[in-house]
């Protein structure tokens, strides 16, 4: 299995994502050349991650002053007070702009770190190193970094690149499936708003890749998912406009979140598998997209186990409250919701296109709860 390299190369980016199996060995190299000044390392780890990768990533920096912060991390983790402390730290070890914080985890971890990064003394080295299958396909991807308010989800933060991207997918034999199937929903919706034959792609090999965790087909999704992304990412740095077609499912999914306080009971992907059945829903009850493109939707969901039914996790209480969450997302710049809907496999609206008052998206909720007993 080769290593893979993605150049990331834009107005405001120029770092590389390196995929592929043990590519951890090749950090020392890299940082030489990258930041050939750099002295001090602020590496942030999640406890979770299996130890031996843990004593290897120091291993391999031990040449230099090395500042460890491990936490135990949750979607709860994922605060301003939070970054607030680790930044405090680096502070109070003299960190200046030359140094590095090197974050080793999943995507809650890497938005913290590179939120982190982006704020001590306006901007330090960020290096980051995702550990799920979540993050190297999509939060490591695109510098949006940031942390959650009480009103929203990553509400709070600022885009920064990083100098590099190292996903060793190695790491991912560790993963419990629940958490592959976390990162598999970014996957799938990638293969939803863009034109390319990866759908087909998935259709074929999700079953290899979940069940037996071949990693071959794993690196081959994950480098297939990066380039989806920066195909948006690079035409719309600052998600003014096309980026947006990422949120596909989004809108719903952090609505979700919130309405869940973020309990383990739904994570991210899993959020994410909802909101993109959710959004599918509604481009067909909204005759943008055909039967056939729901149904073949549904295939791939069923024939993964994907759990979408939201009506299962909230009652019919809470529907409305998820709907008032969403007029809290970011793509939304009126009093109307702003949504990327389904056209067909491959192809979403475009964003501002579609925008729903918020009165009108909750009398659709009901319908859609009507279709999920219909077809289900």
């Amino acid at each position: 299995m080769q290593i893979t390299k993605i150049k990331v190369k834009n107005l405001n980016s120029d770092y590389s994502i390196i995929i592929g199996k043990d590519v951890l060995k090749q950090i020392q190299y890299r940082i030489k050349k990258l930041c050939p000044k750099a002295k001090k390392i602020a590496l942030v780890m999640d406890i979770k991650i299996p130890k031996k990768f843990r004593v290897k990533l120091k291993s391999l920096l031990k040449n230099y002053e090395i500042h460890v912060f491990e936490y135990s991390v949750n979607e709860k983790f994922k605060s301003f007070a939070s970054v607030n402390r680790l930044v405090e730290k680096c502070l109070l070890n003299n960190f200046n702009r030359s140094d590095i914080l090197i974050s080793f985890g999943g995507g809650i971890l890497g938005d913290m770190g590179a939120f982190a990064a982006s704020i001590i003394k306006r901007g330090i080295n960020f290096i980051n190193i995702p550990t799920t299958l979540l993050a190297q396909v999509d939060s490591s991807i695109g510098g949006k970094t940031g942390v959650n308010s009480k009103l929203g989800k990553n509400l709070i933060g600022s885009f920064y690149q990083p100098r590099l991207v190292l996903s060793d997918v190695e790491i991912l034999k560790s993963l419990p499936h629940r958490e592959l199937i976390c990162g598999y929903a970014e996957i799938l919706k990638h293969s939803l708003i863009l034109q390319n034959n990866f759908f087909h792609w998935l259709e074929q090999n999700s079953y290899q890749m979940l069940i037996n965790k071949n990693l071959n087909l794993l690196q081959q999704a994950i480098v297939k998912s990066c380039k989806v992304k920066l195909h948006f990412v690079n035409k719309d740095v600052y998600e003014k406009n096309i980026r947006m077609i990422l949120n596909f499912g989004h809108t719903f999914a952090h609505a979700i979140e919130v309405q869940n306080k973020y309990a383990k009971k739904i994570n991210h992907g899993e959020a994410v598998i909802m909101g993109m059945m959710m959004a599918t829903k509604l481009s067909y009850i909204n005759k943008i997209c055909n039967f056939k493109t729901l149904d073949k939707l549904k295939k791939v969901y069923k024939s993964n186990n994907l759990q979408h039914d939201f009506t299962k996790f909230f009652k019919k209480s809470e529907f409305n409250k998820i709907v008032d969450h969403m007029m809290n997302d970011k793509k939304n710049n009126d009093k109307k919701i702003n949504l990327i809907l389904l056209k067909k496999i491959g192809r979403t609206t475009m964003p501002n296109t579609y925008k729903i008052p918020i009165t009108d998206l909750k009398k659709i909720f009901n319908k859609i709860k009507l279709l999920e007993i219909k077809i289900n």
